[in-house]
């Protein structure tokens, strides 16, 4: 390895990130993210979210980290029409953009449910076995103690998927020891010995690391 960026990488990068064109709705959530300074996942992590969502036909779905609705808008699309999207943000701002963008796409009251508060205390408070899915977009720090608790929420079939883990911590670098890096390699661990757990670590929009409970 040189330490230069591999061209067909970016290439491949550009290719996934731009095979499925958002709309005037996303375009308007990320605009919103930009003036929150909120990172919204990619446009691949979005639609890998909206295929697994509609691959498992999910009606109930947790999201942690709101934003401005990106995420949830892709979601949304992937859901069973009558599925309802538990979105949990500590910011308000962030979430009435978020609401904003969801009515405008067409999304009304029945279909959501948006909780303003910590994610973790947020989600100690659902109930077990209840979700087809979780979402977790939050801090990394927090992603082992996140893996639980999307575990015990899941019913058997379900999906807990985790945003942003290649990005966040240095995976392939044994030196590195900052506080993110060592919480998502204990969570890669935890993911790949809980035999609970069918696990993938798919390399889009920051790396979504994915695990079905058997």
């Amino acid at each position: 390895m040189n330490g230069r960026p591999d061209p067909a990488t970016d290439l491949v990068r550009d290719v996934v990130d731009g095979y499925l064109a958002e709309d005037d709705a996303l375009f308007a959530a990320r605009e919103r993210a930009k003036r929150l300074a909120v990172t919204p996942i990619g446009a691949a992590g979005g639609a890998t979210l909206c295929f697994l969502a509609a691959t498992i036909g999910a009606r109930a779905v947790v999201e942690v980290g709101t934003g401005t609705g990106v995420s949830g808008l892709w979601l949304l699309r992937g859901m069973a029409a009558d599925g309802v999207l538990t979105s949990i943000d500590v910011d308000p701002e962030s979430q009435r953009a978020a609401r904003s963008a969801f009515l405008a796409a067409g999304y009304g009251p029945s279909r959501l449910r948006l909780i303003n508060g910590m994610g973790l205390e947020v989600l100690s408070r659902l109930t077990d076995g209840a979700y087809d899915m979780v979402f977790v977009d939050s801090l990394p720090v927090e992603y082992p103690d996140h893996l639980d608790e999307a575990v015990r929420l899941l019913r058997p079939g379900g999906l807990v998927v985790l945003d942003d883990v290649l990005r966040a911590g240095h995976l392939d670098d044994g030196t590195a020891a900052d506080p993110a890096t060592l919480a998502v390699r204990d969570l890669a661990r935890q993911v790949r010995e809980d035999e609970r757990l069918v696990p993938v670590l798919l390399p889009v929009s920051g790396g979504l690391l994915c695990a079905l409970r058997k």
